[in-house]
């Protein structure tokens, strides 16, 4: 080692660097390899199908990766195969991750998560509802209270995603006129503290507190990280979490020299039984401007690009309880935090509720009627990517594929099953 190197070495922390997460035979964790290859042999036979290009599953259990493999075509059209370090569109994966920034920020005294939103931004200290009348429009009222920051780590500030979302309301022309709609930000040549600002103005779909929308919530959040660090997310994030767990193929928009790693995204076509490239860049159900592109907005709501085995060492550090190999990130107290059910009452998912940034699951069997514990947290992002945690049996699964939209599939079914039926413990 030369003396340069060992220069550098020393002047990192070594509390500030973890180490990556290790592969072992599945059997040494309680697994069966047999068993495994079923679901190599079930997620192959839909790229044989032609029903899906390729995906990524890993599965970590007791700290340890089990199995990691990759099927199918990175990009079909060349047959590039799919590598086990894909890097993938997380989407709303992402807000896990935001959620975590806002922690951090909480743990040093930055912020309250009952702060109402409006002392940070105060574009959002007095916003407006949409409420129904009886002649088929709407009347725009105020906000029976501020929206706080626990309301948009929980989706229940009344915020939606405009047109685009389901539940978004009756105002939808305003925001369609607006431009702010749907989860996609890579296009826009302006921070989103700028067009979380306008949309401010705009009349949200419910009251603070009431009900479960989903929507803008983690881009506000986003935008509310920078204004309180100075730095833009991506900066923030990597320096307090992506390079303290060494999370270094974790980004929002992808190094050029990393292209080469970038899953295709595809679209089903008809009844699912085919897909098509998706529209290069295009928008939201399109390859996007990860790599070329304005590179101005990073959005905590849907932005993030990561691989499995990235967003796996992000989510075993969770069950950890806010550490991993000797790095802290959150205490163990703030990850109980995020971990526990803060609806009061508010109605989510049959057999689940929502915590901080992750839904939570009660009643696998309401929830699912497959497989799975008490106590599993998770979430997803719409190029139809999946994960959970199953804190009873040591556990974390991630799955990430690109395709949007996804018609008549049903790989996370199977990607469940298939994973229980392998623990052999």
């Amino acid at each position: 080692m030369t003396l340069a190197i060992l220069v550098a070495l020393l002047l990192v922390p070594q509390a500030l660097v973890a180490q990556g997460l290790v592969r072992v035979s599945p059997e040494e964790v309680g697994m069966s390899s047999e068993r495994l290859d079923r679901l190599s042999l079930a997620l192959a036979g839909y790229a044989d199908e032609g029903r899906l290009a390729g995906a990524v599953t890993i599965i970590v259990r007791r700290g340890k990766i089990a199995y990691r493999e990759g099927i199918g075509y990175r990009d079909a059209e060349t047959q590039a195969p799919m590598p086990s370090d894909g890097i993938f569109r997380i989407a709303s994966q992402t807000k896990a991750l935001a959620s975590v920034g806002v922690m951090l920020l909480q743990e040093e005294g930055k912020l309250l998560i009952t702060d109402p939103i409006g002392d940070y931004l105060p574009a959002f200290a007095e916003t407006t509802v949409a409420e129904p009348n009886n002649s088929g429009g709407y009347n725009v009222v105020p906000a029976r209270r501020q929206i706080t920051i626990r309301d948009l780590l929980t989706h229940t500030a009344g915020i939606s995603y405009g047109t685009w979302s389901r539940d978004h309301g009756p105002s939808s022309d305003v925001w369609e006129e607006a431009g702010i709609n749907g989860w996609y930000f890579a296009n826009r040549d302006e921070p989103v503290i700028d067009t979380m600002t306008r949309l401010a103005e705009l009349p949200m779909t419910a009251h603070p507190g009431e009900r479960w929308v989903y929507g803008y919530n983690t881009d506000i959040l986003g935008a509310m990280i920078e204004k309180i660090s100075g730095q833009t997310l991506g900066e923030f994030l990597k320096d307090r979490l992506f390079d303290p767990l060494g999370m270094s193929d974790t980004h929002f928009f992808l190094p050029e020299n990393k292209e080469g790693r970038l899953a295709t995204v595809y679209s089903s076509v008809g009844d699912g039984s085919s897909f098509e490239r998706a529209p290069n860049p295009g928008h939201m159900e399109g390859q996007g401007h990860y790599v070329n592109g304005p590179h101005t907005a990073f959005s905590a709501g849907a932005g993030a690009l990561s691989t499995a085995t990235d967003y796996a060492t992000f989510l075993q550090m969770m069950l950890n309880g806010g550490e991993l190999h000797g790095t802290r990130i959150l205490s163990r107290k703030s990850v109980e935090s995020m971990l526990s059910d803060h609806m009061d009452g508010i109605e989510f998912r049959p057999g689940q509720t929502f915590g901080l940034g992750f839904d939570l699951t009660h009643n696998p069997a309401a929830a699912t009627g497959l497989p799975g514990s008490v106590g599993e947290f998770g979430w997803g992002g719409a190029y139809h990517s999946t994960y959970w945690v199953d804190p009873k049996e040591e556990m974390v699964v991630v799955y990430l594929t690109q395709i949007i939209p996804a018609i008549n599939l049903d790989d996370h079914e199977k990607v469940r099953t298939m994973v229980y039926q392998a623990i052999i413990d």
